[in-house]
């Protein structure tokens, strides 16, 4: 796809950032592996996070994302609340600020399904103990003695299962951007629920 499509077509920009966003689920090294999840709290302040996307799905419109159930955010975002995600792939000269709503969820066959192919040393993290946040008088990693630096057998990792869930986030609003020397491209692109499609808008970089 050349770049002189890719900024003047909705159809093709739409179908781009999904393309994009599935490869940084797949791809360490791609821009869009790692990105930033803000919720609003209680108090009306705001909080925020950077996470590494697991997955993207442009046919159910989800992110996933892998969490700690006994992380504050897992209490935070329970069954759902609103949520945005920003996104930055500096090869890709692309900036996205997507909106939806996020949810945990850890017993269910999304879930068993995420936490199968996990690999040991991934599951590792969910044997801590305390729980991730939990107050401490010296910096600690919070693993068992015998885990640090060392990957956990199968069996061992399988201690973690309970500690294990999923962030969802179904994406309702993607705000692209798109950076160039000939002149930048901005366009917004709204999901219509009842039409059950994608809307998009020129908006001026």
């Amino acid at each position: 796809m050349s770049n002189d499509l890719i900024m003047d077509n909705h159809d093709d920009i739409l179908a781009h950032i999904w393309r994009q966003l599935r490869r940084g689920g797949k791809d360490r090294r791609h821009g869009f592996h790692v990105l930033t999840i803000a919720n609003a709290l209680p108090d009306g302040k705001a909080t925020q996070r950077v996470m590494v996307l697991r997955e993207a799905e442009p046919e159910t419109r989800l992110l996933r994302f892998h969490t700690d159930l006994r992380a504050a955010k897992s209490d935070m975002i329970g069954d759902g609340i609103p949520v945005s995600v920003l996104a930055y792939d500096a090869k890709g000269k692309t900036q996205l600020r997507m909106q939806g709503r996020g949810r945990i969820e850890d017993d269910s066959p999304r879930a068993d399904a995420a936490w199968q192919k996990s690999v040991p040393f991934s599951r590792r993290c969910y044997l801590a103990d305390p729980a991730p946040g939990s107050p401490t008088d010296t910096p600690i990693s919070g693993l068992p003695s015998d885990l640090e630096g060392v990957e956990p057998t199968m069996e061992r990792s399988e201690e973690g299962r309970k500690n294990f869930a999923l962030l969802l986030t179904e994406i309702t609003k993607i705000e692209w951007l798109y950076l160039a020397h000939t002149g930048h491209r901005r366009a917004v692109f709204t999901y219509d629920e009842k039409a059950e499609s994608w809307n998009g808008q020129w908006l001026v970089p």
